[in-house]
């Protein structure tokens, strides 16, 4: 069981920054052994992936429309994965999301936990 709670959204002007943040809180298995992954909706999609990160931080991996703004991070000390946004665009604007999973995928179907989401605005 994983609980997760984002944080760090906010309203910022195109191209500003914000970091998000994902605490995670584990029971029988620890943070380390999961994947993380950051999700937003998009139209005609629940949710899309933005980014994902595996275990060892050894691997991370982006969506086209962020590739090169957006960084993925965690800290396994911490229980927390993270999600540096740069040069932001109104498009951006969404709840995102974190969600853990045993393997690396960018399919929100192998996603068992997921947090309750941080409102990302950003204004033109």
């Amino acid at each position: 069981q994983v609980q997760l709670v984002e944080s760090g959204g906010g309203l910022v002007q195109a191209g500003g920054s914000l970091r998000l943040s994902c605490a995670a809180s584990a029971s029988g298995r620890t943070f380390s052994t999961y994947a993380m992954g950051w999700f937003r909706p998009a139209p005609g999609k629940e949710r899309e992936f933005v980014a994902y990160i595996s275990r060892s931080s050894g691997s991370t991996y982006y969506a086209d429309s962020v590739k090169g703004r957006f960084t993925i991070s965690r800290d396994n000390a911490k229980n927390t994965v993270y999600l540096q946004m740069n040069s932001l665009k109104p498009e951006d604007t969404a709840v995102y999301y974190c969600a853990a999973s045993s393997v690396v995928t960018t399919s929100t179907l192998q996603y068992r936990y997921w947090g309750q989401g941080t409102q990302v605005t950003v204004s033109s």
